[in-house]
């Protein structure tokens, strides 16, 4: 099987850290010319270094903000201008963070609706005139497995991650006919700060260890570990392929199992 990307660009936001970092450095050792989306150009600087370039591949970034929509959107399209042609796009940035939905605010909504759909929908508009051109694309969102089933706790980021669950769907209906697929991946649980940073809440909240909460989330995971994230990162790599260019439209689990729905 040939997953090599030689010759294409992607762009990976959020790959400063965790998962994004992961898909980077995974997506160069395929051949692919990697473009790091973040808002820090210390970090940036820091994971450019670790993409691999044996094959010459042409590595950059772009620094960027995805609280601040319209400087994103100058950014990609002063980008796209200078005659780059990502035919690659990762979608991926922090989630919000835990609480009750009925102790949102409205303004809590709003932030991460902006953060996560507006600027995903932002970088597509950029990039589809283009894929569809060359006849290939890959967008790939990185949700969560609170698709499948809300996860206590997480009110906002629940409500948000099946909006782009539905928009990512919908882009795929009308995209794929230009040789674009769209998909998602739902990580479950990973070994990233994030999860750390979860598990440190509901500490404080409930006033247990971490290690107890450590273990009663593994219980609940048929492979009893958390995942790493470059088996996400190894996921991503394969949608990004020809090899998959007929999966479309689809929610993959990688979960180890956690998900009760088939």
């Amino acid at each position: 099987m040939n997953l090599s990307l030689k010759n294409k660009r992607a762009i990976v936001c959020g790959s400063t850290d965790g998962i994004g970092k992961e898909i980077a450095i995974k997506l160069s050792e395929q051949n692919a010319n990697v473009t790091l989306l973040a808002r820090n150009e210390k970090k940036l600087n820091n994971v450019l270094s670790l993409l691999d370039t044996s094959k010459k591949q042409k590595h950059d970034f772009i620094v960027s903000d995805f609280n601040n929509p319209d400087l994103l959107e100058k950014k990609i399209n002063d980008y796209i201008n200078d005659g780059n042609k990502p035919e690659i796009l990762i979608n991926n940035t922090g989630g919000p963070p835990p609480g009750k939905i009925i102790e949102a605010k409205k303004e809590d909504f709003d932030k991460y609706i902006s953060m996560h759909l507006h600027c995903s929908h932002i970088l597509v508009k950029a990039l589809a005139p283009f894929m569809k051109k060359s006849e290939f694309g890959r967008i790939i969102n990185i949700i969560s497995i609170s698709v499948k089933a809300p996860i206590q706790n997480l009110g906002v980021s629940n409500t948000i991650r099946w909006g782009m669950a539905s928009w990512s769907k919908t882009l795929s209906f009308e995209l794929g006919k230009f040789g674009i697929t769209v998909n998602n991946i739902l990580p479950g649980f990973t070994l990233t700060n994030r999860l750390k940073s979860l598990m440190k809440n509901r500490s404080e909240i409930n006033k247990i260890s971490i290690k107890s909460i450590e273990n009663e989330y593994k219980k609940n995971i048929p492979a009893e570990r958390f995942a790493l994230p470059e088996e996400i990162a190894s996921a991503v790599c394969f949608l990004c392929s020809r090899e998959a260019s007929y999966i479309n439209g689809i929610n993959l689990p990688i979960d180890g199992g956690y998900s009760g729905s088939l």
